[in-house]
């Protein structure tokens, strides 16, 4: 019981930061439920948290939302989203893990010491974002950090990013999860925690958007470079801990 409330509350916690960085519920939750859970599981209990929690952000900012970009991006996103998913036993997480983790330091990194260094807004760079973003996500389970990195190239007003990136989440994450499903990663003593996470996932991005509105544009932006920062050194370690262990 004491494990089960933990695993909520830490659900819970991510949702309210995800949502005000604009990503991450996912990319700070599973790291979290892997101590509760084994992989498959958490990947797919993660998969259904997010999604509910990106309906709801869809929901509340959805007058934000870009679907030029929403297009160029989530397309991509989706079809490789569907090829990482069938690739999770295949190719070794960690490595891919310590690569990411890799350039989205260097990035965040670059970023916060002069605002001008972003990644090119194009349209090449939205579907390379989407591609990489989606793939990783299919396999991993998170891809928000890196997708992250690559929108916020775009300059897009807060409300706006958020709209964006919670629907090409929900996009991506709508193709993953019935692969995941077709390969038996959700044993049924953990489908009561379905409903319970959804009701999380709600409250958590209500809760998020209190807080994003009181937070001006030039430190949000700040704000989600630091949670990429933050997330990636976790990244890091795993991979790291490939070779060493």
């Amino acid at each position: 019981m004491e494990q089960d409330i933990l695993f909520f509350l830490s659900a819970f916690i991510a949702e309210i930061v995800g949502t005000i960085a604009g990503f991450g519920s996912s990319t700070i939750f599973l790291p979290i439920a892997l101590f509760f859970v084994d992989f498959k599981t958490a990947i797919i209990l993660v998969a259904i948290f997010h999604i509910s929690g990106n309906i709801s952000r869809i929901t509340f900012f959805k007058h934000g939302l870009n679907w030029k970009i929403l297009a160029t991006f989530g397309i991509p996103s989706v079809l490789l989203a569907l090829l990482g998913a069938h690739l999770i036993d295949i190719l070794p997480q960690d490595i891919l893990k310590l690569i990411l983790g890799i350039f989205l330091i260097s990035f965040s990194v670059i970023s916060l010491k002069n605002s001008k260094a972003v990644i090119p807004a194009n349209q090449k760079t939205l579907v390379a974002g989407g591609s990489l973003s989606g793939f990783l996500a299919g396999m991993i389970g998170t891809g928000g950090a890196l997708r992250a990195s690559f929108l916020t190239g775009f300059n897009l007003e807060k409300f706006t990013y958020i709209a964006t990136s919670a629907s090409i989440a929900l996009v991506t994450d709508t193709t993953r999860i019935p692969v995941y499903i077709s390969q038996g990663f959700l044993p049924e003593q953990f489908y009561y925690y379905i409903p319970i996470l959804i009701g999380l996932a709600v409250a958590g991005s209500y809760i998020g958007k209190k807080i994003i509105g009181k937070i001006n544009q030039n430190l949000f932006r700040k704000l989600v470079l630091i949670a990429i920062i933050l997330v990636s050194m976790k990244f890091v370690f795993d991979g790291v801990g490939f070779f060493v262990f």
